[in-house]
């Protein structure tokens, strides 16, 4: 079947709902959603059911678009006071880490290619463009996998793991289309490379940094009436962050990521609202570019590189990341042997490698169908073994906060309908404080009750005695007589 405007939609709706169907019985079983959603997309492409899908530069713009999202919401709900303590460990993973990393797979790949597969050749640099497309830990997969595990874990590890999978992808992606110009221009000195690596980092940070304020200065300024407009005008404004700093020569990816931290941990109105239409746009982003990614491949062409995708997968899961955790983590003697054993487990890989795959492709590199191939397969290998045991080694690692309070199953955050309670801020007026300016003065209506008042930016909780000044904003809720009952 071949997409076009006339059934696209349909295509798409079935894929979508195919996907949620599979990501709700595969939860049951331990199965990470995200490799479900790829074999979906497996499922009905060109080796399934006949969705012929075959172009990367399509995927690619997908992935960028849900990529942009996904490290977006995933700063947003990242929490300054949970990450300072993991901010030294965290910076070095996502660097340094990644570096280490791509030099010590590349030069394995290198080296086993030459001796051990004589129908593989790949020179330095193309076995060095193979490890840095996978050298970051995908952050789709960490936050959706941490997540939605609920897992509380000891020594600030969740924290860490997201922030080091939220922040490693734009080091990824530099040394990527670094490798792809060295490839392609032939050579390029040590001085060159390390003048774009740093270029792109400070430009990116700085970028995300002032488009953040920027954009927080906007949100706090417009005073919009609508508020359903809010997330409207943040999602436009995270793809204005990501393109312009890449028009300036930053990178994109970190732009985004230190912008939704800018703007979570700022002051804004709707917050909550925004946060959530974030969470949604991110799974939507998730599961649209791993179905994308899966309609992409063919699985026929992944059984002749199966024997080197596996060995290569081993090497990273069970020798160069545990290695670059270890060196990375050498000065921070806090930290646990088990911890430091667990952060080198969750070193998954995910959609973004697989986008990454994609830029040797469109750039016409020689061997760009076999890095390809040979990191998707690495792929489900990883989400296989390492994300469906994410909790396990937890446990058997002793990680797991067992004395934090279990999730509750009951929230106030949607009430149901038989309660008719509604929520309503009014000012304070002269008239209202005729009788006096405490709170208990008020000629409030029985079946209303103020739960919180606004002064200026500051709230409070009232009590009978609060005094109230002019212009005060009061948040009340109230039901009528028969409001409870259904």
């Amino acid at each position: 079947m071949v997409l076009n405007a006339g059934n696209i939609l349909l295509v798409g709706a079935i894929l979508l709902f195919v996907s949620i169907m599979a990501a709700k019985a595969g939860y049951k079983f331990g199965v990470p959603m995200l490799l479900l959603f790829l074999g979906v997309g497996m499922l009905f492409g060109s080796d399934g059911l006949g969705i012929q899908f075959n172009s990367p530069t399509v995927a690619q713009f997908i992935g960028m678009i849900a990529l942009s999202v996904i490290l977006f919401s995933g700063g947003m709900d990242t929490k300054f006071r949970d990450i300072r303590p993991v901010l030294g460990p965290g910076i070095i993973l996502a660097t340094l880490g990644v570096m280490l990393t791509t030099a010590l797979t590349g030069t394995i790949i290198y080296f086993v290619t030459k001796w051990f597969f004589d129908t593989i050749t790949l020179t330095i640099y193309e076995s060095m463009l193979l490890a840095a497309v996978m050298s970051s830990t995908d952050s789709a997969s960490v936050f959706s996998i941490l997540r939605s595990r609920g897992l509380k874990l000891r020594e600030n590890m969740r924290p860490l793991l997201e922030f080091e999978s939220g922040s490693n992808d734009p080091m990824a992606n530099i040394l990527t289309i670094l490798l792809i110009q060295i490839i392609q221009a032939g050579d390029m000195s040590l001085g060159q490379s390390a003048g774009i690596l740093l270029m792109q980092i400070g430009i990116g940070a700085v970028a995300g940094y002032v488009l953040g304020r920027i954009a927080l200065l906007a949100a706090n300024r417009l005073n919009m009436d609508n508020a359903s407009l809010y997330p409207i005008l943040l999602l436009a404004l995270v793809f204005f962050i990501f393109s312009f700093t890449d028009l300036i020569g930053g990178n994109g990816y970190l732009a985004v990521y230190i912008a939704g931290l800018v703007i979570g941990n700022g002051k804004m109105p709707h917050h909550r609202s925004v946060s959530t239409f974030f969470d949604g746009i991110a799974w939507l982003s998730q599961l649209v570019m791993f179905l994308a990614l899966g309609l992409l491949v063919n699985p026929k062409e992944l059984i002749p590189v199966a024997g080197i995708g596996l060995l290569i997968a081993v090497v990273m899961i069970f020798l160069t990341r545990p290695a670059t955790v270890c060196l990375c983590l050498l000065p921070f003697r806090k930290m646990t042997k088990k911890a430091k054993a667990y952060v080198s487990w969750v070193g998954l890989r995910g959609a973004v490698p697989i986008i990454f795959a994609t830029y040797p492709l469109i750039a016409g590199i020689d061997n760009a169908p076999l890095i390809f191939n040979i990191v998707f397969f690495i792929t489900i290998v990883s989400l296989l073994l390492q994300g469906t045991t994410v909790n396990f080694m937890a446990r058997k690692l002793g990680l797991v906060d067992d004395s934090a309070p279990a999730p509750r199953d009951f929230s106030f955050e949607e009430l149901p309908e038989e309660i008719k309670s509604t929520l309503s801020e009014t000012d304070v007026t002269a008239d209202m404080l005729a009788s006096g300016d405490r709170l208990m003065d008020l000629p409030l209506p029985d079946d209303e009750l103020v739960v919180a008042v606004r002064r200026n930016d500051v709230f409070f909780i009232p009590n009978g005695s609060s005094k109230l000044l002019l212009g005060d904003k009061l948040m009340i809720i109230s039901h009528g007589e028969h409001a409870l009952v259904p």
